[in-house]
């Protein structure tokens, strides 16, 4: 053992890339969830369409 410290070398182009690399998932996810919840409203509004054309009025 020396009783020099030595220095560490941090890489902070590392820390960086990893954070961008966590934030491209969430924006993947939220326009996926985005893009489901239109195809979602899309689907109900056919279906009600659907049920007020079959609607018998004369009740």
């Amino acid at each position: 053992m020396s009783a020099d410290k030595e220095e560490l070398e941090i890489d902070e182009d590392f820390v960086a890339e990893d954070a961008d690399d966590a934030e491209a998932p969430a924006e993947v996810a939220k326009t996926n969830l985005t893009k489901r919840r239109i195809i979602d409203n899309f689907l109900d509004e056919r279906r009600l369409h659907k049920q007020l054309a079959e609607y018998d009025f004369e009740l």
